[in-house]
């Protein structure tokens, strides 16, 4: 499913903190809506916006996507925790609930958990964990990022990312679903404000292969995103 830090809060009781609060926008479109290596819609991209609210370590957001060709609407909401576990260790832990609304009416409770090792900024390996309480099933993504700083306003950053499914998408069959690989561009035009683009490819795995029989397909897609901070 679809998760981003990106979000907005229009009424959150927070927790008391000294810091001042600091707030995200971003709208964004992608030309397939896939995740967990599938393409979610039948055909058509996807635009997003969302927006979030953030004070000291605690994150609360909102994101909605909806097709531009397809009866399909998806909204996130969520909570997430920065850990200090280190200097060189970024850690987050949350929930969220998922909400679809299309040709088939559906929704979900997960709890995920990041860690991504940051000594070097041109090899940043990274572990994600997402946990369904619908399936009863978990996902994990093994990743590789390199970021280069082409410049103090752009960056371009390939990654590499295994996905392993344990019946959060199928109960068929457990272990590797997708091989993803992809680059990333992202250009500042501030502190506040930056643009991105993205162009991906997946490689589908035996769990898609099983799932999905002679329709498993490896797909290609790419997305722009907007971001302000304020």
């Amino acid at each position: 499913m679809k998760r981003t830090a990106i979000a907005i809060i229009a009424s959150v009781a927070l927790p008391v903190m000294a810091a001042e609060p600091e707030f995200a926008i971003e709208v964004g479109w992608d030309s397939k809506y896939v995740s967990e290596g599938r393409n979610n819609l039948p055909h058509g991209g996807i635009g997003w916006a969302g927006a979030s609210a953030t004070v000291g370590d605690l994150t609360a957001y909102a994101l909605v996507g909806r097709a531009d060709a397809a009866h399909f609407t998806e909204w996130n909401f969520g909570v997430e925790y920065q850990l200090h576990l280190h200097d060189t260790l970024e850690a987050f832990v949350g929930a969220q609930r998922i909400e679809n609304y299309g040709d088939v009416r559906c929704s979900d409770n997960e709890l995920f958990a990041e860690l991504a090792w940051t000594a070097w900024d041109y090899l940043v390996p990274s572990i994600a964990y997402t946990y369904s309480t619908e399936a009863g099933g978990y996902f994990v993504e093994l990743s590789l990022h390199s970021n280069w700083h082409l410049g103090e306003q752009f960056i371009l950053s390939p990654y590499l990312t295994q996905g392993f499914d344990f019946q959060y998408v199928t109960e068929d069959h457990n272990g590797a679903n997708h091989l993803q690989f992809g680059l990333e561009a992202t250009w500042a035009f501030s502190d506040n404000l930056s643009v991105s683009a993205q162009v991906s490819r997946v490689i589908a795995g035996k769990d898609i292969e099983v799932d999905q029989g002679e329709e498993a397909r490896d797909e290609t897609f790419a997305g722009v995103r907007l971001a302000w901070a304020f």
